[in-house]
């Protein structure tokens, strides 16, 4: 097997003295007798796109839920901007300035494209029930700004025309740039993608390193997925896992050149 050149990756934007904007330090998470993490350190910087990697059971998903608060770690601790998190419930992401995709599509059929973003964007909502049930002016000026939100994060992923559309009636690579939108309507300052690239072929996922590497111009990117070509080509920092351990961390070429990962992840892809 042929590694990807990453000549033009890990470009180091965002620089050794950047602060975190977000840690998750020392994650052990055990599930009965089996450990799935033992131990893990990640940190996602500013204006960088991190990934994490690692063969199916390494960790990966266990990992992600961790760091969106779905799974609470028996040893460890998460925190951002340097501050402990000591509750990280999953619906107090986006007022943390914390967005994900899910590893499926999570859109609702019966909505369309603009009112699915929409549904991300409530953390902007200043009128409350009150308000809207009478149709208030403060309600009314609100939709207006929410929709303009909205138009914003379907236009950057390219969506926009599709935004009376719904979703069940489009392709599937423009459904994941659906559900993209509404994880960038919340105007995150860290974006969590999990399996971004699934489902996709080679066209869309050059499309999507492409556009992931733009987002980093506002945001740094935490990006969980197994396909190397677009893990290799828009992240700055890969992380490896294997049976819940890291194995390697570093750039990209650090990284595609180490005996353990291709050992235990590039290996295994190059035997089939």
């Amino acid at each position: 097997m042929t590694l990807p050149d990453t000549s033009e990756a890990g470009s180091g934007r965002a620089g050794p003295e950047a602060a975190p904007l977000f840690a998750a330090t020392g994650i052990t998470v055990r599930f009965g007798g089996l450990t799935a993490l033992d131990s893990v350190s990640l940190e996602a910087l500013p204006n960088e796109v991190h990934g994490v990697i690692g063969p199916n059971g390494a960790g990966k998903t266990t990992l992600f839920n961790v760091c969106c608060g779905f799974v609470r770690p028996d040893e460890g601790t998460l925190s951002r901007h340097g501050r402990r998190l000591r509750d990280l419930r999953p619906h107090r992401l986006t007022r943390l300035g914390i967005a994900r995709t899910l590893q499926g599509l999570g859109l609702f059929r019966g909505l369309t494209v603009a009112e699915n973003v929409l549904v991300g964007a409530d953390r902007f909502r200043a009128s409350g029930f009150p308000s809207a049930l009478l149709a208030l002016p403060r309600s009314r000026r609100d939709e207006r700004a929410l929709a303009e939100r909205a138009e914003r994060a379907m236009a950057e992923v390219g969506v926009l025309e599709h935004a009376r559309a719904y979703p069940g009636s489009l392709p599937y690579p423009v459904q994941k740039r659906v559900a993209l939108a509404r994880a960038l309507v919340a105007e995150p300052e860290l974006l969590l993608l999990d399996e971004p690239a699934a489902g996709l072929g080679h066209d869309d996922m050059s499309e999507l390193a492409e556009l992931v590497r733009r987002l980093t111009g506002r945001m740094g990117v935490i990006l969980v997925d197994h396909h190397m070509d677009l893990v290799m080509s828009a992240c700055d920092r890969i992380t490896v896992l294997d049976f819940g351990r890291v194995i390697a961390a570093g750039e990209p070429d650090r990284v595609r050149d180490d005996p353990a990962v291709i050992e235990a992840y590039l290996g295994e892809e190059a035997g089939q």
